[in-house]
């Protein structure tokens, strides 16, 4: 950004308390995106949502994702990109492009991230996800930030893990006592009723008062239309195949194509959504089945996904939260086939949609995968109910509670008024 100035001196403890900024409120979200596209698209959408609400705000996001200039972003609103890292398939990771160790990755992204906010001075720091961010690395700005008296918030999805493997994860990070330590308030970007993330923690009582559960984040189209040709396929009603950013999407891919190879008689076509970090290999391989059926075409990357969301008729999902958000907002029949690992997050939160009767759900967790499951699954979908013929009250309020959260925050310390629970009890 060209409004910030980085000091790069190479000391990481934090400077003086600068004085106050002019100008309305400043709030700087750094997003967890290690892999895939999921925490970009919800910090873009958090901050797209406080600039229409506040156009006085100043909202910059710190990223590692290599396609965040391929997004739009509502005016108020820009980015730091930090030096990435990617995940290896044993769940390992390493430098995304830098020819540099992970430590020293991990090291000029921890500098980064710091001197961002000594030189921006936000008012509200949106930490996503991981408390102490990626191995640690946004301890040291917390620990200035604490300091000069930012409120500091942690955002989190509706589900994290299986409580077995979650709770030892927080422990070994340390992620529970910086949750403890930092935060002023805890926001889960879901409902209460549906799943409760950080229940299996067992959470002092002072610091369960932080949480409010905001309900999902609602989606719209962006302003402008895409610029992508859409294949001709989409004149039609079109069953829409998304698995987010594509790296881990290689089974529910080769599920549907296989579907149509085994059946002739499925109706409704499919357009198949790669996403920008699928494997080349897998993609070539993937191109030529698909090239054989008359009712499957495929697009590599919509950075403007809503658009085609809004136009089909139907959405197969892997079930990332993103997609969960829009296949609500956009009211579409949803078909989830949830990845099972490393994470059973979106498997528990398909579960939880089936129970409710927003989508339906088809998983190779406990039963093989085969041609004609899915064949069957994607009939159904033109007798299932759109998500709203289910009545779930503040189910997409996600949004206006961050708006409304954020005004109180934003006030003077004298005047700042904790979190819905904590001011209740």
């Amino acid at each position: 950004m060209a409004d910030l100035v980085l000091d790069f001196d190479g000391d990481a403890t934090p400077s003086p308390v600068q004085p106050g900024h002019s100008g309305g409120t400043r709030v700087l979200i750094y997003s967890h995106d290690t892999f895939g596209l999921g925490h970009l698209r919800r910090s873009r959408a958090l901050a797209n949502a406080i600039v229409q609400d506040r156009p006085d705000t100043s909202v910059v996001i710190i990223s590692g994702s290599p396609v965040i200039g391929n997004f739009e972003f509502d005016s108020g609103v820009d980015y730091i990109r930090i030096p990435g890292v990617t995940k290896l398939p044993d769940g390992d990771y390493r430098s995304l492009n830098l020819n540099v160790s992970l430590d020293e990755a991990v090291g000029l992204r921890q500098a980064l991230i710091l001197q961002a906010a000594k030189a921006f001075r936000p008012d509200v720091f949106i930490v996503d996800k991981e408390p102490t961010g990626f191995r640690g690395e946004v301890v040291p700005a917390l620990d200035y930030l604490q300091a000069a008296g930012c409120r500091l918030v942690l955002g989190i999805r509706d589900v994290m893990d299986e409580p077995a493997l979650l709770v030892p994860e927080w422990e070994r990070k340390g992620a529970k006592e910086a949750l403890i330590r930092y935060y002023d308030e805890i926001w889960v970007y879901g409902l209460k009723d549906v799943y409760q993330p950080l229940k299996a923690l067992n959470l002092p009582a002072h610091v369960r008062k932080r949480i409010t559960y905001t309900g999902y984040l609602r989606r719209d189209v962006p302003p402008t239309p895409s610029l992508t040709k859409y294949p001709k396929i989409t004149k039609q009603p079109f069953i829409l195949v998304t698995t987010g950013g594509g790296g881990d999407g290689d089974d529910l891919i080769d599920w549907v194509i296989s579907a149509y190879e085994a059946d002739a008689e499925l109706e409704r076509p499919a357009l198949i959504l790669f996403g920008p970090f699928i494997d080349r290999d897998k993609r070539r391989s993937f191109v030529e089945r698909i090239a054989k059926q008359p009712k499957l075409d495929v697009m590599s990357f919509d950075n403007k996904i809503e658009w085609l969301m809004k136009k089909a008729d139907a959405i197969v999902a892997m079930g990332g939260y993103n997609t969960f958000c829009e296949a609500l907002s956009f009211d579409k029949r949803t078909l989830i086939v949830p990845r099972t690992r490393p994470r059973l997050e979106q498997y528990i939160r398909a579960v939880e949609g089936e129970r409710l009767g927003l989508v339906s759900m088809l998983s190779d967790y406990k039963e093989a995968r085969s041609p004609e499951r899915m064949a069957a699954a994607l009939r159904s979908l033109s007798s299932q109910p759109r998500p709203s013929e289910v009545t779930i009250p503040g189910l997409l309020d996600g949004l206006d509670r961050v708006q409304e959260r954020l005004k109180i925050l934003a006030e003077p310390k004298a005047l700042y008024t904790p979190s819905y629970h904590q001011a209740a009890e």
